[in-house]
């Protein structure tokens, strides 16, 4: 699909002629930058900013400007980068949004990164409000600041003048400005030695240089609060190196440039992804071995790489800092033993560093497998706990600054084609090409391609081959198409501000499951079933109905004028009521059910042999039997989560699909995994809602506890994100209520739903006859 500027001439007609030409003239470089949906938010971007009213230069600078910054951090920032400065509208003039978005590309190319870029509006944001004055000069001074600061720095230096100058806006000006002592001695403070943004791409070249392959970094900006950026980590095929190093001084060596030592990090963490073939088992584990073994798997990566490239020993060994006189603590040792074997000529005396490097060099030929690092580090933990010190696994940890924090073996998984396309491995993408019947038939090489093809030829209309195979070759072909990502925004009470395009949620296709099971369902029920007839019966829309007894109305009701005639006779006062109105009864709802599918749902339930997901199942069947019947258009979805990231949202049955075999059988194949971002799933229920024309919209959220993720350690955070997420579907008339299986329930649904807007199943096994009944409660 091409987008082309006629399309929206509707939407640009309140251009100027020199703002259009300006569109004109930027258009063919913007078709490079973006995708369709990309070059969509673009132009809804120039007829936003329009509806400022704040000139023509805004527009302008928008139309040139967002394709930069588009190309140096993707086209999903552009749409945030419009919200951004509709919201600055109120708050600033024209002349400082249009600054912010001249010098956008800056901050995106130093930034180097789109979460990195999205917390760079926010700063924006934040510091208009503490130091209006201050914006303007410091967007100035933009770029100079960026080559010496990271982001975290930026922030510190500028909220120490927004508090030193609140009151006195001419020092609030010079500071912004760099034009006072403070500022340059804050700025002097806040200083790192090396970007990893003027370093990147000789650190790309190095690592493909090393590995003949390609590997993938991003920048992580660490505390705001704190001079400390995050310690390396490899999450998703990505590896995530602090954004900036200062010169490291050990005593008496010479400094190690902030450049080395962005090589040593990348080529250590690039040895964990090479060497890594499986995960390590945490299981049964204190923190105590797993920290051991994290040191004994370090040493093993890197001995293998300095098999293959004996310079890095050198990089590496220089890095290590820890004497036989650091004893104090267990990150003490860990330290020593990993000085130990790396360096052969290290000295130490202690008994437990000799039995690791024993241990480790007689495992020599064994190193292909992380299981020696597994059998090794079992034993040194059963050695140290001898030494009787004290252990904390927040603070005992290894001071080389090279090192990452080892997530990466403890989580790590079979190669994800999703994953690793994400992180930007061009080798695993895979086209889906449609193309007709004949092509299919005379050119296709192999029926069954593998997930390694390139390129995968699908058809519009599913084939089925002529054995009885019950897939068609859509199905068979190439991996699961994934769905593109919806971006939804997060609200952080906190700050009390939208973290925009925070979480995002991809749709997975559900697996089928075995047809006999919601057979087994119905007949469990059908004494229910039969009990619930006569009640759906009284909802079945009921054709015309007649009004009567009323004053003002649509024709005369016969009857009762007959029976007022015969009062005027008798002396009596009439009744003037003798008009009626026929109305007609039609139900008018959609109804969306969106279930937990979290893995707490495998629990089974007290005293039961069912779990809570085999009892969701069963009041869906019920509930789907119940709708069908009265006739309402209804969906039903489930969702869990693997952190901000990663919100899996499966569609069971849409609104448009009938209730046969194909949705009953991917309610059979339903499973519970992973986590509970409830705020994100009700933002895409609610989106899937507003589709529909339905008068009255209704979404019913069943879930077994709060709303919780991996990556979110404040347990009022998410409360609140959904209370959030349940008053912006609100806004599109999608009525939300939710029935929750969580007995404590009461502590905190009240308040993200509403006082009326809940139920808890004391009960859990009451589920199958409760929930079709509160159906027929809320679309009476």
């Amino acid at each position: 699909m091409s987008i082309k500027l006629e399309d929206y001439a509707e939407l640009l007609e309140d251009l100027s002629p020199h703002t259009r030409d300006a569109l004109d003239a930027a258009w063919h470089e913007a078709t490079k930058v973006f995708s369709p949906r990309g070059l969509d938010n673009y132009l809804k971007g120039v007829s936003a900013i329009r509806g400022l009213g704040r000139g023509d230069s805004l527009v302008e600078t928008w139309i040139e400007q967002a394709p930069q910054v588009a190309k140096e951090v993707g086209e999903d920032v552009v749409a945030d980068l419009a919200t951004a400065s509709l919201m600055l509208a109120s708050k600033t003039s024209g002349a400082v949004i249009e600054l912010l978005l001249a010098t956008a590309p800056i901050a995106a190319n130093r930034l180097g990164d789109a979460e990195l870029f999205l917390k760079y509006l926010q700063f924006i944001n934040t510091l208009i409000a503490q130091a209006p004055r201050g914006v303007r000069p410091m967007l100035d001074k933009l770029e100079v600041l960026f080559q010496q600061l990271t982001l975290g720095g930026l922030r510190r230096w500028a909220l120490w003048g927004a508090h030193a100058h609140r009151t006195n806006y001419e020092e609030q000006i010079r500071y912004f400005s760099l034009e006072s002592k403070e500022s340059l001695a804050m700025l002097q403070k806040e200083r790192k030695g090396t970007l990893l943004v003027d370093v990147q791409r000789r650190i790309n070249m190095y690592l493909r240089a090393l590995w003949a392959r390609d590997f993938f970094m991003r920048p992580t900006s660490g505390d705001f609060e704190a001079r400390e950026g995050y310690r390396p980590y490899i999450e998703d095929y990505l590896l995530h190196l602090p954004d900036a190093f200062d010169d490291l001084v050990i005593e008496g060596q010479a400094p190690v440039s902030g450049l080395e030592l962005y090589r040593a990090t990348a080529a250590h963490c690039a040895a964990h992804i090479v060497e890594t073939k499986q995960p390590i088992s945490a299981e049964a584990l204190n923190p105590l071995q797993m920290a051991v073994i994290s040191v004994i798997e370090d040493a093993r990566v890197e001995t293998l790489s300095i098999r293959r490239f004996p310079g890095l020993k050198q990089m590496w060994s220089r890095l290590h800092s820890a004497t036989p006189e650091m004893n104090a603590t267990a990150g003490d040792f860990f330290n020593r033993l990993a000085r130990a074997l790396l360096d052969e000529r290290y000295q130490d005396s202690d008994a437990w560093i000799n039995e690791g490097r024993a241990l480790f060099a007689a495992a020599q030929d064994r190193l292909d497998s992380n299981q020696t690092s597994w059998e090794i580090g079992v034993q040194l933990a059963h050695s140290l706990t001898q030494k009787k010190i004290p252990f904390s696994a927040r603070t005992d940890l290894l001071s080389a600054p090279y090192r990452d924090d080892n997530r990466y073996f403890w989580e790590f998984e079979e190669f994800d084609f999703n994953k690793a396309a994400g992180a930007g491995y061009d080798s695993v993408k895979q086209v889906r090409k449609y193309v007709s019947v004949m092509e299919m038939a005379n050119e296709i090489d192999v029926e069954t391609a593998g997930d390694d093809a390139e390129e995968i030829w699908v058809l519009a209309t599913e084939l089925y081959p002529y054995e009885d195979m019950g897939k068609s070759y859509n199905e068979m072909e190439g991996r699961e198409p994934v769905s593109e990502p919806f971006h939804y925004s997060e609200w952080d009470y906190q700050i009390q501000l939208e973290r925009p395009a925070w979480a995002t949620v991809q749709e997975k296709r559900a697996k089928s499951g075995d047809l006999q099971v919601i057979d087994d369902i119905t007949a469990k029920y059908k004494r229910e079933i039969h009990r619930m007839k006569f009640l759906l019966d009284a909802m079945q829309p009921q054709g015309v109905q007649r009004i009567r007894k009323l004053e003002d109305g649509d024709e005369i009701d016969i009857n009762a004028a007959i029976a007022s005639f015969i009062d005027i006779r008798l002396g009596n006062q009439p009744d003037p009521r003798i008009m009626m109105r026929s109305i007609r009864k039609t139900r008018d709802f959609s109804i969306l059910v969106l279930l937990d599918l979290s893995e707490s749902t495998n629990e089974t339930v007290q005293d039961q042999e069912y779990s809570v997901l085999d009892l969701t199942r069963q009041a869906c069947v019920l509930l789907a039997d119940a709708i069908s019947k009265v006739g309402d258009p209804f969906a039903i979805h489930g969702f869990c989560s693997d952190g901000r990231h990663d919100v899996e949202y499966t569609r069971f049955k849409d609104f448009d699909q009938h209730w046969d075999e194909t949705p009953k059988a991917k309610l059979a194949g339903m499973t519970g995994q992973l986590s509970t971002r409830m705020g994100a799933a009700i933002r895409h229920a609610g989106h899937h809602l507003k589709l529909q024309r339905s008068a009255k919209k209704l979404l019913i959220v069943i879930t077994d506890g709060e709303p919780a993720d991996i990556d979110v350690r404040d347990p009022q955070y998410l409360r609140y994100d959904t209370k959030k997420a349940v008053e912006e579907v609100a806004r599109d008339g999608v009525t939300t209520y939710c029935m929750s299986l969580d007995p404590r329930a009461d502590n905190y649904v009240s308040r993200i739903f509403g006082q009326k807007n809940y139920m808890v199943v004391d009960h859990v096994q009451r589920l199958p006859e409760k929930l079709p009944l509160l159906y027929a409660g809320l679309t009476r």
